[in-house]
This record gives structure tokens, C-alpha cells and sequence, in this order.
């Protein structure tokens, strides 16, 4: 009898041993992936609107050539169809970042999923050598030596537990197998996939920079024709009067707006309309042409200019509010292209214009020196450029009387 309980004692510390080894491959970590397939058709899907957009517009701009409609119709179809062409790079650039983390956390994966393969295989060595070495004789040695039916019952059991979790083994093995070989194809296929984005995003440049130039194309075409740019010009100055009137409107109701919170609130309205305080409105402090009027290089189309023009600036420089205040107008027009205004108080505003980029919407309140937008030369602009504008007590004033230090290139 006691060799019996010692014979069912060890066979019982055995399959707890083989169990404990064999206790199924080791659970693979469960992480929170902070990118998933997911988002990236949602951004293919955001890609896909925006080409279908671009294609309307190219259908559009075809119809306007062949009616030989005005050239600002097509140049703001064109500065249209580059704000489409930035959004589409700034897609594709964030599907490449997607890709980035999707790789990572895939080839994480497969580090996981090759150390769990090891420890199987090992396991599957060590069951093999023991097979080996035990052989079937050894099975049929301990039904032999069975002392009655119910350990015979009992070694057979044993037995078939044993055969049963080796066979386990090879299954979690061949399982896991698959499993790597479906994390190194899916990795190949990510990569492949961030490839052709990359490719994508090429393209996209390429194509940005030869809208650019046919924007700048069309504004040199249109200079070219005197008369027709001599009409432009009055066009402009006559639209030019009538917003900034709109936007001192805006400023002085803005103002009234909040001097009534302010007294319902019990408090003492803030003034922002005080003279002076500004900063630069970009990085750049080269100055090509100034407030007041200006030769256009036409004979007869002089023009009032209405602020300053700051070139020596790209398509990625940002332009920022040259003093704290509420947004009250972020729009698009033919004249100005892409453009902000900020009010400082009654009467107080400062203007952005051509921006490539508008990073504000109106009734935003901005501090001094936050971004408003990137320069330029959307609207009529024969090339990158922020054109400024200062207005105080609804006037117009000289941004050069409070901005220094500036380079003269007129």
C-alpha cells in the first residue's frame, strides 16, 4: 500500500511538473497600441475627400480657361486648390507618423512573440530527450506493475495526461509559429505600405511646387496687361476701402460688446485700444514696400498702400499677433487671399494678409506673439510676402513708427 500512495504521489508531482512547464505559452502582454489600422484608413479616408475636392476644383479651373474667365477667378481657384495640396501633405505626413508608431508596436510584438517561441522550443526539446530516454517500455513498466485495477485505472490516466500535454506542446509550438510568421508578414506589408506614403508625399510636394508657380504665372500675366491691371487696382483699392471699414465696424461693436459683459459682470471694462505695444509680426524685418502711395511698374497704376509689405519670408513662416486681442475677421477674399484681423480695443485692429495658412477663427482670443497663420501669397501677391496693417481710432497709421530696427528694400 505505501508503495502504491508513493507511486500515485509521484506521478501526481510529475503532471504538476509537466503542467507548470507546459502552462501553455507565455501570455503575450496586453498594450494599449496608441496607433491601430483603424486611424490610418481614417486619414486615407480624410485623403480620399480631399483629392475628390482638388479634382472638382481642376474641372472648375478648365471651365474658367476656356470661358477666358478673369484671372482672379483662377488664381483663387488655384490658391484653393494649394490650400487642398497642404492639407493632403499634412495627411500623408501624419499617415507616415501612424505607420512609424504601427511598425514599432508591431516589431515589439514579433520580439514577443520570438521569446515565446524560444521557451516552447526548448520545452519541446526537453519533452522530446524525455521521450527518448523513457521510451514505450517504461509506459507499459507501469501498468505491469499496477497492484490493482483501480491503479491500473489510475496509471492509465497518468499516462494518457502525459501524451496529452506533449501534445500540447507541439500545438502551442506550431501555433506560435504561425503566429510569428503572420507578425513578420504584416510587418513587411506595414513597411511597404509606409513606403508608398512616403512616395505619396513626393509626389505631393512636386505637385505644391508647380501650383506655386502657376499661381506666381498668372499674377506676372496679369501684370503684364496694363489696362486690365490698372482696372484690377481700382478694384482693389475701392474693395480694400470698404472692408476696412467693415473692420472697424467690427472692432468698435466688439469693443461695446465687451464693456457690457464687463458691467454686467460688475467690473470695469479692459482697454486694449491703447496706442503702441506692438511687436514684430514675423521673423522677418526686411521691409519692401511701405505705407502710402507706391509705383506698381505700370504707367498709370500707382496705388495707396495700405500697410507694409515684409518679404524675405517662405510658405512656412509663421506670422504672429503683434499685440493681444480677439479675433474678428478669418476669412478668404481675391484681393487679400488667406487673411486675419485682430482687435485690440475700439477702433484698434491689426491685419495679416496672403497668409498660406490661417491658424485662427474669429471671436479667438490671441496673446501677443501667438501664431495667427504662416506666410504666403494667396489673393493677388507676386510672391511670399505678410502684408501689415495697423488701424487706430479707425485710422490707418504707419506700422513703422512703432516698429524699429527694420531693413529698407525699396
Amino acid at each position: 500500500m505505501n508503495r502504491h500512495v508513493a507511486r500515485t504521489v509521484l506521478a501526481v508531482l510529475c503532471l504538476l511538473a509537466l503542467f507548470l512547464a507546459d502552462a501553455a505559452p507565455p501570455v503575450m502582454t496586453q498594450r494599449a497600441y496608441a496607433v491601430s489600422q483603424e486611424d490610418i484608413d481614417d486619414k486615407k479616408k480624410e485623403k480620399k475627400e480631399l483629392e475628390d475636392q482638388k479634382a472638382a476644383l481642376q474641372k472648375q479651373l478648365k471651365e474658367i480657361q476656356q470661358s477666358k474667365g478673369d484671372a482672379l477667378a483662377q488664381k483663387e481657384n488655384l490658391d484653393t486648390q494649394i490650400a487642398i495640396i497642404r492639407l493632403e501633405i499634412a495627411n500623408t505626413e501624419e499617415q507616415i507618423t501612424q505607420y512609424e508608431g504601427l511598425i514599432e508596436q508591431t516589431e515589439a510584438d514579433i520580439v514577443e512573440t520570438q521569446r515565446t517561441h524560444k521557451a516552447q522550443y526548448e520545452l519541446f526539446c526537453a519533452r522530446v530527450r524525455a521521450m527518448e530516454e523513457r521510451g514505450t517500455v517504461s509506459y507499459w513498466s507501469v501498468l505491469f506493475h499496477s497492484t490493482s485495477f483501480a491503479d491500473l485505472l489510475a496509471s492509465m490516466d497518468f499516462i494518457s495526461e502525459i501524451m496529452e500535454s506533449d501534445q500540447r506542446v507541439i500545438e502551442n509550438l506550431q501555433a506560435t509559429e504561425e503566429r510569428l510568421s503572420a507578425q513578420q508578414a504584416q510587418l513587411e506589408e506595414e513597411l511597404a505600405e509606409q513606403q508608398a506614403v512616403r512616395e505619396e508625399l513626393s509626389a505631393r510636394n512636386t505637385e505644391l511646387k508647380e501650383q506655386l508657380s502657376a499661381a506666381q504665372k498668372l499674377i506676372a500675366q496679369l501684370a503684364a496687361d496694363e489696362a486690365e491691371y490698372q482696372k484690377l487696382i481700382k478694384e482693389k483699392e475701392a474693395a480694400a476701402e470698404k472692408e476696412q471699414q467693415e473692420i472697424v465696424r467690427l472692432s468698435r461693436e466688439l469693443a461695446e460688446q465687451q464693456a457690457r459683459e464687463a458691467a454686467a459682470r460688475g467690473q470695469a471694462a479692459e482697454s486694449q485700444a491703447a496706442e503702441g505695444g506692438y511687436i514684430w509680426p514675423c521673423s522677418s524685418h526686411y521691409i519692401t514696400s511701405p505705407l502710402g502711395s507706391r509705383y506698381t511698374g505700370i504707367p498709370g497704376a500707382s496705388t495707396n498702400h495700405m500697410g507694409i509689405d515684409i518679404g524675405r519670408v517662405g510658405y512656412t513662416t509663421q506670422a504672429v499677433a503683434a499685440k493681444a486681442g480677439t479675433v474678428i475677421v478669418s476669412t478668404y477674399n481675391k484681393y487679400r487671399g488667406n487673411y486675419v484681423v485682430v482687435s485690440h480695443g475700439s477702433g484698434n485692429t491689426t491685419t495679416y494678409q496672403h497668409l498660406s495658412k490661417r491658424s485662427v477663427n474669429v471671436g479667438d482670443k490671441v496673446a501677443q506673439g501667438q501664431v495667427v497663420g504662416i506666410t504666403g501669397d494667396t489673393g493677388v501677391s507676386r510672391g511670399p510676402h505678410l502684408h501689415f496693417e495697423i488701424t487706430e481710432n479707425g485710422q490707418i497709421v504707419d506700422p513703422l513708427k512703432y516698429l524699429t530696427n527694420y531693413v529698407k528694400g525699396w
